[in-house]
């Protein structure tokens, strides 16, 4: 039955992105999806969830394919271990140009992006973060996972559903344009000397910007960046998991907001 082949492939991700499709995996991941403005395409799940689910379903404007199963048929199907047994897929939505996002985002901006971030979880764990702390828009940039891989939307859970993503082919060039719209770039840089992150004033339109743990920001990802800030730490430690590292700098954007 092709509706089931994103199921039966769900280890060939790149193909899904390829086809502009994800899917979405657990409880809450599918019932936020169910509950956003996205197109869902089916919806496979074990029967005891049905009563709770088919509401939603019946509720939403298109026809979406469901299909019911033991557990142990749909670990089968997909070649995963799963906990509840839920997946949906969707269509990922349209190409968000920067212009847009940046039209859509209220004053002060407060935007993210990110700079080889191959993880995938850690991708989604920046995005569940980026949701918390009152973040407009991510910026993907073209050596990141993309926060719509089925590992990333179920770290976020299904946070992503609720946030702005524009996905870009050359970070730099995109930092640079944000510039020219008046957002300040600043990069998250663990070496940064003179300005540490209670010293950075994060309360007016910036975009701060985030890299691996291993590699750092490239080269031309720094120099479109305007200033680099660093968290203070002991000499001994190198850097913080890069979702950590967002968590303490949005806090304290948000601080100087007067947000928390």
């Amino acid at each position: 039955m092709p509706e089931l082949a994103p199921y039966r492939t769900m280890r060939l991700e790149h193909e899904h992105l390829a086809n502009r499709i994800f899917v979405a995996e657990g409880e809450k991941v599918v019932r936020r999806l169910l509950e956003s403005t996205l197109e869902v395409l089916s919806v496979v799940l074990p029967s005891r969830w049905l009563d709770q689910f088919i509401p939603l379903i019946e509720s939403r404007p298109e026809q979406i394919r469901v299909f019911t199963a033991d557990k142990k048929v749909l670990e089968r199907l997909t070649g995963f271990t799963m906990y509840q047994g839920l997946m949906a897929v969707a269509r990922m939505p349209e190409p968000l140009p920067l212009e847009v996002a940046h039209q859509r985002s209220p004053r002060p901006r407060l935007w993210v992006a990110i700079d080889g971030l191959a993880n995938s979880e850690n991708v989604g764990a920046i995005v569940r973060n980026c949701t918390a702390f009152n973040v407009q828009a991510l910026l993907v940039g073209e050596t990141s996972a993309s926060p719509f891989l089925r590992r990333a939307v179920r770290s976020s859970m299904g946070t992503v559903l609720r946030l702005q993503v524009v996905e870009t082919h050359c970070l730099s060039a995109a930092l640079r344009q944000l510039a020219r719209m008046g957002v300040r770039c600043i990069a998250a840089h663990p070496h940064a000397s003179g300005t540490t992150l209670a010293q950075a004033d994060l309360s007016d339109d910036c975009c701060i910007v985030f890299g691996s743990e291993g590699q750092g920001l490239a080269e031309t990802t720094l120099a479109a960046c305007s200033e680099h800030v660093a968290i203070p730490m002991p000499a001994h430690v190198d850097s913080l998991n890069v979702a950590s590292a967002v968590a303490v700098f949005l806090f304290e954007a948000n601080r100087q907001r007067g947000f928390v």
